[in-house]
């Protein structure tokens, strides 16, 4: 590329000054840099040819005039849009809860806590999906291996007031009434369970009763 086609690139005639250059320059690469105009092959091509004509220039008018060495003044570097800060990558979006610390039963193996916080982790999953039957099977295997760990009695009460109230849902009242009254016979004491097998069994009636 030849100082003409410099000129002509940059928009400037071919006794453009020093600052008439920078000017030039810094309004085309604005115009053409691909931070703007993304996607846009022609406009990335020619934030380039701006680019290198700019270099040319500045080198042939610092050779030509040493003035501007001497005085202390400096070719602008090429254009580069001030980088904005990227966003902090949020972690995808569940509806996980987060773990609670799990109790562990001085009286258990580390081998039987592994295996309680494993089947905690399962037991949310089927929840959250509503594989209460398959939910059901698992907290009652866990329960005749720990059957002294009240917190996995609470889970297993938990879990049959889930399945409890998804039959209430889906018109089984037979059903339902069964496993509310599970819930309730293996966690007594628990009287926020008390409350919501209580409002499901107040739905339960409105249903039959229309």
């Amino acid at each position: 590329m030849n100082l003409a086609d410099c000129y002509r690139i940059l928009g400037l005639r071919t006794d453009a000054s020093y600052e008439e250059i920078k000017i030039s320059y810094r309004r085309l690469a604005r115009q053409y840099h691909p931070d703007v105009s993304s996607g846009n092959q022609q406009h990335a091509e020619k934030f380039i040819q701006l680019t290198d004509a700019y270099r040319q220039l500045i080198n042939a008018v610092s050779l030509i005039n040493p003035t501007l060495q001497a005085s202390g003044q400096q070719p602008v570097a090429p254009y580069r849009p001030t980088p904005q800060p990227a966003a902090p990558v949020q972690p995808p979006t569940t509806n996980l809860r987060p773990q609670p610390t799990i109790q562990k039963d001085p009286d258990a193996s580390p081998t039987d806590h592994r295996l309680k916080e494993h089947a905690y982790l399962q037991l949310q999953q089927m929840l959250r999906e509503q594989r209460f039957p398959r939910a059901i099977a698992l907290i009652e295997g866990l329960a005749q291996r720990l059957p002294h760990d009240m917190e996995v009695r609470q889970w297993q009460a938990i879990a049959y007031q889930r399945w409890g109230r998804h039959l209430v849902d889906t018109n089984q009242p037979d059903k339902a009434r069964l496993y509310l009254n599970k819930a309730l016979r293996t966690d007594p004491r628990n009287k926020a369970l008390w409350f919501e097998v209580d409002r499901d069994m107040r739905r339960l009636e409105e249903t039959e009763i229309f």
